[in-house]
C-alpha cells in the first residue's frame, strides 16, 4: 500500500518565509490550495493560470477593489472603470501608447537611457588609469534602472527636468502604499500626502495646458477627445499617478530583473549580444519567469467555485500572477529561465492575446505594455552596447524583495567598457 503525503500547511503571504522566497509556496498554492482564504487580508488567492486567465476575461470578476485600493492614493483611473466608460477612456489613451503615438516619443526613451547609461561608462572608463587592467563598477538600480523609466515619463509629460527627483519620491510613496498589505498606520499617512501634493502640483499645470497647443503628453491628453468626450482635470491627474507606478515600478524592476537573468544565464546574454532579434525573447521570458507585478487584486461580482472552494460575491481575490505564470500546467520546466522555450508565445507576449499574465488578459490588458517593451528593449540595447563582460561585484549575492511587486534592490555589477565607450 502506498503512502500518501500529508497536505502541506497553506502558506502565510504576510510571513517572513513567504517574503523571503514565494516560488515554494506558490508550488504549494497551485498544487493544494488554488483558491485559498487568506485571514490576514481577508481574500481569497488564485495561484493556478487557467483560473487567473478566465478571471480576467470573465464578468464574473471585475476591477471595483481599486475603489478602496487605488483611488485614495490616485484618484478615479480607468483601471476601475467598466463597460462604456472604460472602452471611451481606453480609445483616448491607445493612440499614445501604440503605433506612431509612441514613435514620437522614442528620442526621448532613448535619450534618457542613453544619458543614463552613458554617465556609467564614462565615469568607468576615467576610472582605467595607465597600463593598468581595469574594470567599470555601477550599481545598475540606482544608478539606472530606478530613474531611467521615471525620467521618461516626467520628459513625455513635459514637466522639467528640475523635478525628476520629486517625482522618484512621489513614486516610492505610491509603491509603499500599494505594498502595504499589512496596512502600516505611517505609510498610508505618506501616500495620503503624496496624493494631495502631487494633485497641487498638476491641477495648475492641466488647467494651464488645456488652452495650449504643446506636443507633449500632457497637452495632448488635455486636448484629446472620442465623441466629444474629454478627460477631466481629475481623470488626468489621475492617469498621471497611475504612470507612475505602471509607467515607472513596474518598467524599473522588469529591467532590473532581465540583466539579473543575462547575468546568472551568460550562454544567453552571449546569444542576444550576437542576435539582437532574441531581444523580444528576453523580455517575454523576463516577464514570465520573473515579471516585476506578483499579485493584482479582483473582486468578484456573483459566487465563483474553483476547485472546491466557493469565493462568495463581493470578495476580495488577489490573482497570483507570478504563481500562475511559473505554473506547470501551462509551461514546461517553469522555474528555468529559457528565452528559447517554445511554449510562451513571443510575437503575441505584448497584446492582450498574450500567453502570460503579466500585462492581465482581456479587456483591462496594460495600455503601456509597448511602451514598457520599448523602454526594456532599448535599456537592453545600450546596455549590452557599452558594457562588456558583465558580472555582479565580487561577494554579491542577489536576493529579491517585495510582495505586491518583487525584484532585486540593488544589482552591483563589473564590466568593462566597451570599445566605443572609452573616452
Amino acid at each position: 500500500m502506498t503512502a500518501v503525503e500529508p497536505r502541506p500547511a497553506a502558506p502565510d503571504i504576510l510571513s517572513p518565509e513567504f517574503l523571503d522566497d514565494p516560488y515554494p509556496c506558490y508550488r504549494i498554492l497551485r498544487d493544494h490550495y488554488p483558491a485559498l482564504h487568506h485571514p490576514g487580508t481577508d481574500s481569497y488567492l488564485i495561484s493556478r493560470y487557467q483560473d487567473c486567465a478566465e478571471a480576467f476575461r470573465s464578468p464574473k470578476f471585475s476591477s471595483r477593489n481599486y475603489e478602496w485600493q487605488l483611488e485614495p492614493i490616485h484618484g478615479r483611473t480607468i483601471l476601475q472603470m467598466q463597460g462604456t466608460e472604460h472602452s471611451t477612456h481606453r480609445s483616448l489613451l491607445n493612440p499614445f501608447f501604440r503605433g506612431s503615438g509612441l514613435e514620437k516619443f522614442m528620442p526621448v526613451i532613448t535619450h534618457n537611457a542613453a544619458e543614463l547609461i552613458d554617465g556609467i561608462v564614462t565615469g568607468a572608463a576615467d576610472n582605467l588609469l595607465g597600463e593598468v587592467a581595469g574594470c567599470g563598477e555601477a550599481e545598475l538600480v540606482s544608478d539606472f534602472t530606478s530613474r531611467f523609466p521615471i525620467n521618461v515619463m516626467v520628459d513625455m509629460l513635459g514637466l522639467p527636468k528640475s523635478d525628476h527627483e520629486r517625482f522618484r519620491g512621489w513614486y516610492f510613496s505610491i509603491m509603499a502604499h500599494l505594498n502595504n498589505l499589512a496596512g502600516d498606520p505611517e505609510i498610508t499617512a505618506a501616500a495620503a500626502r503624496t496624493h494631495d501634493e502631487l494633485q497641487d502640483y498638476m491641477l495648475p499645470l492641466i488647467r494651464e495646458r488645456r488652452s495650449g497647443d504643446g506636443d507633449d503628453l500632457l497637452s495632448r491628453l488635455c486636448r484629446a477627445e472620442v465623441d466629444g468626450e474629454k478627460m477631466s482635470d481629475d481623470e488626468i491627474k489621475a492617469f498621471v499617478s497611475l504612470l507612475l507606478v505602471a509607467g515607472g515600478e513596474t518598467t524599473d524592476k522588469a529591467i532590473t530583473s532581465m540583466i539579473r537573468n543575462l547575468i546568472d544565464h551568460p550562454d544567453q546574454m552571449q546569444a542576444v549580444r550576437a542576435d539582437r532579434s532574441l531581444a523580444d525573447r528576453v523580455i517575454a521570458e523576463t516577464l514570465r519567469h520573473s515579471g516585476p507585478v506578483h499579485m493584482i487584486m479582483r473582486q468578484t461580482e456573483e459566487d465563483v467555485q474553483i476547485d472546491d472552494t466557493v469565493i462568495p460575491s463581493g470578495a476580495t481575490c488577489i490573482m497570483m500572477l507570478a504563481a500562475a505564470n511559473r505554473d506547470d500546467r501551462h509551461f514546461s520546466d517553469p522555474e528555468r529561465f529559457d528565452i528559447f522555450r517554445e511554449d510562451l508565445q513571443v510575437d503575441r507576449a505584448f497584446s492582450g492575446a498574450a500567453n502570460h499574465v503579466q500585462f492581465i488578459l482581456g479587456r483591462h490588458f496594460c495600455v503601456g505594455s509597448l511602451l514598457a517593451k520599448t523602454e526594456m528593449t532599448i535599456a537592453l540595447n545600450l546596455i549590452l552596447d557599452t558594457m562588456e563582460s558583465i558580472r555582479y561585484r565580487d561577494g554579491f549575492v542577489p536576493r529579491e524583495v517585495g510582495l505586491y511587486t518583487r525584484s532585486i534592490p540593488e544589482l552591483p555589477i563589473v564590466f568593462e567598457p566597451a570599445g566605443g565607450a572609452r573616452r
